[in-house]
């Protein structure tokens, strides 16, 4: 198990994680989870997640901080655009967390594994934000806690999963567990005034996420990617609050591994999908971010940022939280899962995961039949801690 902080990774200063089973980097710049290594001494490791094209690129001053490092994942505390000012302030795209500089507060390992806590400021939205980012031995699960202290106001939290997906149409199956909604946003994502283009429905229902409606009338399926070249799209999924976990998951048969995240729907109550497979047309895009999907968890009202999530909206008219509200301390924790796990040739797509707490695992189980258990610290998700690592 290794610790390093300030190495120079695909344009970003970086500290690095690992064990045999997971190497990771995270982004001085906005606390970005990327690249990260799944089994990086076997003959074919695996590399799920999209680091942006103009990584390595000198941008213009006026490129926010989230963008110039777009890459993995990353913890948003005010999700979305934040064009709309909130209280008098107005937030960068995705929050401070997303575009400030993170330091490093601590790190440790043990037999059971290894972590690193990163903190920031928050002048705008009050307070700190801790982030606890942490590898078990012999597991190819990535936990992460991010604990929010002395906020003035509700936020609206999300994690920014970005994959990269292969260039094959619609090799990959993406499968979620039981949702209560599902629909597109009431604008389009990119409109061809701004070199921006979109090919999803606005301000619709989905009934069937294998069968969401175009502009030109027809239908398209939104579980296989990549998909719709040429275009930006984004599509809410509404978790069902009843569940003990909600999961997201994508299947890449060819390549024989399954990514997914797992999550408290009472913390983050929805996905969005983000299709971006090269639909934007102005700097630093210039059509060339494509077979990428943002599959982001999140309690927020689309995009749309933190002054829509924090008022009442169509979602939350439905009863689905957009925002979430510290206690009376200014506080609030945030606990996730995400992993990948190799799959046999049978294993077709996600069908559901089953989640077995007393022996600390969960099952994948494939619309084929076919089985893949996975150790996993599935109380992680209740405790926001491991056994044999204090990283509190």
């Amino acid at each position: 198990m290794t610790f390093e902080s300030t190495v120079k990774i695909q344009g970003q200063n970086s500290f690095l994680l690992g064990t045999r089973d997971v190497e990771l980097a995270l982004t001085r710049t906005g606390g970005m989870l990327g690249p990260v290594v799944f089994f990086p001494r076997e003959d074919e490791p695996i590399r799920p997640y999209a680091v942006a094209p103009w990584a390595e690129e000198t941008l213009p001053a006026d490129v926010p901080p989230m963008l110039r490092a777009l890459r993995g994942d990353w913890f948003c505390s005010a999700f979305g655009e934040n064009g709309e000012p909130y209280r008098g302030q107005r937030l960068p795209p995705h929050g401070e967390t997303a575009n400030r500089e993170w330091r490093e507060i601590g790190n440790g390992e043990t037999s059971e594994g290894c972590w690193v806590r990163l903190g920031v400021d928050l002048p705008l939205q009050g307070g700190m934000c801790y982030a606890t980012t942490a590898l078990l031995a012999n597991q190819s699960v990535i936990y992460q806690r991010h604990d929010l202290t002395g906020l003035t106001g509700p936020i609206n939290p999300g994690h920014h999963a970005t994959l990269a997906f292969p260039v094959t149409k619609g090799t990959a199956r993406l499968s979620f567990s039981s949702l209560v909604h599902a629909r597109t946003y009431v604008e389009p994502t990119a409109r061809p005034e701004d070199r921006g283009y979109s090919w999803l429905t606005t301000d619709q229902e989905i009934t069937d996420l294998h069968a969401a409606p175009c502009i030109d009338g027809s239908s398209t399926d939104l579980c296989r990617y990549p998909a719709r070249r040429g275009f930006e799209d984004l599509a809410i999924l509404c978790a069902d609050p009843a569940q003990e976990f909600a999961w997201s998951a994508v299947t890449f048969p060819e390549q024989r591994y399954v990514w997914f995240a797992l999550r408290d729907p009472k913390q983050l109550a929805s996905t969005l999908l983000w299709f971006s497979n090269g639909g934007r047309h102005f700097p630093p895009w210039n059509g060339r971010h494509v077979n990428v999907m943002g599959i982001e968890d999140i309690t927020a009202y689309f995009h749309a940022g933190l002054a829509a999530s924090a008022r009442e909206n169509p979602l939350s008219a439905r009863g689905i939280p957009t925002c979430l509200r510290p206690d009376a301390q200014g506080r609030l924790s945030i606990f996730y899962l995400q992993g990948v796990v190799r799959i046999p040739s049978d294993f077709d797509c996600v069908a559901d995961i089953e989640g077995h707490w007393r022996d600390n695992s969960i099952v994948l189980r494939a619309e084929s039949g076919a089985a893949v258990a996975v150790q996993c610290h599935l109380d992680f998700l209740r405790t926001g801690t491991l056994p044999g690592l204090e990283i509190q």
